[in-house]
């Protein structure tokens, strides 16, 4: 099943230059660089039986990712004025959130959930911590039907936003994913240089 090409990569593209930065002034940590990326983007070959069957849609509205602290909502996000992926609100109490026009996390494609590395003046984001994770870690997702989306990291890119892996984050996939997205390396004015990128797997779903 397709959900971007042509037009639409072109788009996300554009979005990613942006996404998950926070703006303003962040705390100390803000600027540190993210954690080593992986030597590898693939992901580790399925043991025999391992295979995890695709899930119903259904929207996510909790994120929990225990290695690195992580426990928040999850808001829906769709596209800006100007065609470009909306980020979550900078604000106190900040949240991660997922692009509704990417499958729901558990679906069969890459399920895309955003989030702040700074948030200005109110410090750290929810995912300050994310360059941190390693492969095998676990991910897990709680959807609005009650089902918990379980995933395992396979890959942690650090990118230059130059070189933003468009087609590898929102292209076709031909099982269940999750790419989780913000900033990273060093800061840049308002901004960051890098973005961090995990790549993830569905291994199990459940009620």
């Amino acid at each position: 099943m397709r959900y971007l090409s042509g037009r639409a990569l072109a788009t996300v593209a554009l979005a990613a230059l942006l996404v998950g930065c926070g703006g303003g002034q962040g705390s100390g940590t803000a600027g540190q660089q993210a954690g080593p990326s992986s030597a590898s983007s693939s992901a580790p070959p399925a043991a025999k039986g391992e295979q995890v069957s695709s899930v119903g849609r259904s929207t996510p509205v909790g994120l929990r990712i225990p290695a690195i602290g992580v426990d928040t909502p999850v808001m829906r996000l769709g596209l800006a004025a100007d065609g470009t992926v909306q980020v979550p609100p900078v604000q106190a109490h900040d949240r991660a959130g997922w692009y509704r026009h990417s499958p729901t996390p558990g679906q069969t494609g890459p399920s895309v959930i955003l989030g702040h590395v700074t948030v200005g003046a109110y410090g750290d984001g929810v995912f300050r911590r994310l360059g941190e994770l390693r492969r095998g870690e676990k991910v897990e997702v709680r959807l609005e039907n009650g089902t918990d989306a379980v995933f395992a990291v396979t890959d942690v890119r650090t990118v230059a936003k130059s070189d933003f892996p468009t087609k590898e984050v929102y292209g076709d996939v031909n099982r269940p994913e999750l790419r989780l997205i913000t900033c990273g390396g060093a800061r840049t004015g308002h901004g960051y240089r890098d973005n961090v990128i995990v790549f993830a797997r569905l291994t199990s779903a459940s009620p």
